[in-house]
């Protein structure tokens, strides 16, 4: 079968290029620059938990010495602190790090990898699809058709992948802009970030009120100051003014040393391709959607995107056609990133309404700024990572199913599990293979060696009904789940989402699940979906209110 096409040399599609290989799925990567990138202190991204482990999961690489996590967060409102976080175990802290870096991370796991070949130099300009395939031709010195089994178009914003598919990408210009500064200097705190809204200071030119500072590697921060709506120039002047007097403002006066490495304009848009597949060609990343108003990160979802649709054409390359479940993609994660998009543009106007009443309310302050707090460390509706409970991959009703802490199309906890050689390993190791998961729950295996228990209780039947499922699976034991009762048994996606959580061994409800999980099955929500449709149509119903 012909390799997967993928278009774009960022971190989403060097992500998806490495995922696939994992899987065993040969691909092709478009690069329409050199095959580096120029480093830019001033551009940066920050890695939630769970893009950090996709990452250093798929690149064998820690990134704790690539970028910083945050020793903790703190939002200020005038002089006052209105909310302060300290990191730790139970508070994970995000990851910041400049995305040249992260980049070059991918790079350096991809330079070894004989099932990604990177064609640098080379700019899409036609994409043709037939039954059995697709076919990309690229211009540049090496200008020449390529033949693919699937394309995805990781080229960002201006996706020519999106424009030659004819597919729509409305939304909302310049929803914010931010004078963005890169500079190494010494602060009253290390290693925390700080959001400053309303600074006691005066800020030189037209402000909003706002700067963030959130550090890097070797003494670095990156500073962004929110600009007020507008197309007002931000000169050198001017942004060295804005520097002096925010540091001078936080070192109590007087202005530190400092270095100024690098500059730049952020303007953050909303946007949504009304289309993330079209036949064999799929959209992923700033292709398909933009955003990041208020501290939502659009490389976290787009890193998301690659694990959720990584698995999914492994599975189709290697065991053939499966619409269902290539059609989910778009359903999962269009769905999730529309919300995450509604949200922000929600909370917007409250936050950034100017003197309404709204602003004289006792506690705004603190509930805005609890808001923002959401978007930047990845939690709640503007950055908690998306769950897939209405998917149309989700199964009907079991009868065996049985609550967790984690609700069905959740991420997973990441426990300690035992593999199947006998090695203790963390779930979250074992995702982004072809294979589903199924986790068994029994207390006291974890003080005993594998050969002592694998053949014991309920294990046996266990393994007959995993080796019977209709698509790869491997077994797991862990010693507890949260909310988990003895025996309890969880079916797993490879990107990590839960299907179900069933009460002890039940053959049948198993194979259910991880049909419907490989799309072999219609799930609950496409057994709705039908049903109001069906509905519809005999009372003369509109087409109903679906993601616009």
């Amino acid at each position: 079968m012909d390799p997967v096409i993928i278009v774009g040399a960022g971190p989403v599609g060097l992500t998806l290029a490495l995922a696939l290989a994992r899987q065993e799925v040969p691909s092709i990567v478009l690069d329409e620059g050199p095959g580096k990138d120029e480093p830019r202190l001033a551009r940066t991204v920050v890695l939630r938990e769970d893009t950090t482990a996709l990452v250093e999961r798929l690149t064998g690489t820690s990134l704790a010495e690539a970028g910083v996590r945050w020793s903790g967060w703190r939002a200020m409102r005038r002089k006052q602190v209105t909310r302060e976080i300290t990191f730790d175990d139970a508070e994970p802290a995000p990851l910041h790090l400049a995305q040249h870096v992260l980049t070059g991370v991918l790079r350096t796991a991809l330079a070894d990898e004989p099932l990604v070949r990177i064609a640098v130099d080379s700019r899409l300009d036609t994409v043709e699809q037939e039954p059995s395939g697709v076919s990309a031709h690229t211009r540049g010195p090496g200008g020449t058709w390529w033949r693919g089994s699937y394309l995805v178009g990781c080229d960002g914003p201006r996706s020519t992948v999106r424009k030659l598919q004819d597919i729509r990408f409305p939304g909302r210009t310049a929803v914010e802009r931010h004078a963005v500064a890169a500079l190494r200097t010494e602060l009253p705190w290390s290693n925390e970030a700080l959001l400053h809204r309303t600074p006691p200071w005066r800020m030189s030119g037209p402000s909003a009120g706002e700067v963030l500072g959130r550090p890097l590697p070797d003494g670095v921060w990156r500073l962004d100051w929110l600009l007020p709506p507008g197309d007002d120039l931000v000169t050198p002047e001017l942004l060295v003014a804005r520097v002096r007097e925010t540091l001078a403002g936080w070192s109590g006066g007087s202005t530190p040393a400092y270095e100024l490495l690098d500059t730049g304009v952020h303007t953050v848009h909303h946007r949504l391709a009304r289309r993330w597949r079209a036949g064999r060609v799929f959209l992923a990343g700033d292709a398909a959607r933009l955003l990041g108003a208020l501290g939502a990160q659009g490389l976290d979802e787009g890193l998301r995107d690659a694990d959720n649709l990584a698995w999914k054409l492994a599975l189709t390359w290697h065991h053939g056609p499966r619409e269902a479940l290539l059609d989910s993609y778009q359903t999962e994660r269009r769905a999730v990133v529309a919300a995450r998009l509604r949200a922000a543009d929600q909370v917007l106007p409250l936050l950034r309404g100017g003197k309404g009443i709204r602003a004289y309310v006792p506690g705004a302050a603190r509930s805005h700024d609890a808001l923002l707090t959401e978007g930047h460390l990845g939690r709640g509706a503007l950055g908690a990572p998306g769950t897939y409970a209405d998917s149309p991959l989700s199964p009907r009703r079991l009868e065996g199913e049985t609550p967790v802490d984690t609700p069905a199309g959740s991420p997973v906890e990441d426990v300690r599990v035992t593999a199947e050689d006998g090695s203790f390993v963390r779930l979250r190791d074992r995702l982004g293979r072809v294979a589903l998961l199924v986790v068994l729950v029994a207390p006291g295996t974890g003080v005993w060696e594998r050969k002592h228990w694998v053949g014991a209780g309920v294990m046996p039947r266990l393994a007959a009904a995993v080796t019977a499922l209709p698509s790869p699976a491997e077994l797991l034991v862990a010693e507890s789940y949260p909310g988990a009762a003895a025996h309890t048994v969880l079916l797993v996606r490879p990107d990590g989402h839960l299907v179900t959580a069933l009460s002890g061994v039940r053959p049948a409800d198993l194979h259910a699940a991880a049909e419907a999980a490989v799309g072999g099955a219609a799930g609950a929500a496409d057994a709705e979906k039908e049903g109001e449709s069906e509905a519809e149509a005999r009372s003369g119903a509109g087409a109903g209110a679906g993601v616009k």
